[in-house]
């Protein structure tokens, strides 16, 4: 979820500036005018592209998994040909180590999340936001896998799934106290700490 500059094409400046917005003022006190106003537009180009407010906010949403899930992907290529665990440890560095550089992008996506239990379209929004990532990860790593001579689980999408869900925790906390969540390399050797009690009979 890397912050971008408003320089796009008119539905992407509207989509950055809804972020932006949400991430200064929150999602109720985020108005048609302020979006408009940091876009540079018009109110009325909000209609003209999203047909309302709340449409452009439930898309905007899809701009912080897409650029999550382009930090990842960076992460793959670069790691490539590393060992398994040095793969690993890049990933959860794009991840987790990133927060503060991706601040505005992560203040925005929380504030959507209570919202989304009394929105249908923004709750499926952000469901189909989590299953792109999800399916992105699983072929990434597959591919990664195949590359290495290893064999692919059966159970890759839960573990996209889990640590998808550790990437989304600490994120959580570091917003609570940003000094309390462990860094990518803390979290990689709890993560093989508890991968090594799983296996214990």
């Amino acid at each position: 979820m890397q912050d971008l500059p408003l320089d796009a094409g008119s539905k992407d400046k509207l989509r950055r500036a809804a972020l932006h917005c949400i991430a200064q003022r929150g999602y109720a006190a985020t108005s048609s005018r302020d979006i408009a106003r940091q876009a540079g537009a018009n109110v009325a180009s909000i209609n003209y592209h999203f047909g309302n407010k709340e449409a452009l906010v439930t898309e905007a949403l899809g701009e912080c998994f897409g650029l999550w899930n382009q930090r990842v992907e960076t992460a793959f290529v670069e790691a490539a040909g590393l060992p398994p665990r040095d793969q690993l440890a890049a990933i959860l560095h794009a991840a987790i180590d990133s927060f503060d550089e991706v601040r505005s992008s992560i203040h925005a996506c929380i504030e959507t999340y209570a919202p989304a239990l009394r929105s249908d379209e923004l709750r499926e929004r952000m469901a189909a936001g989590y299953a792109t990532v999800r399916e992105s990860a699983v072929e990434l790593a597959a591919e990664a896998m195949r590359d290495g001579g290893m064999p692919i689980p059966d159970n890759l999408a839960a573990i996209a799934s889990v640590l998808m869900a550790v990437c989304d925790g600490l994120m959580l906390q570091w917003i609570a106290d940003p000094d309390a969540p462990p860094n990518a390399a803390d979290t990689l050797d709890a993560l093989g700490a508890i991968g090594g009690l799983a296996t214990m009979r």
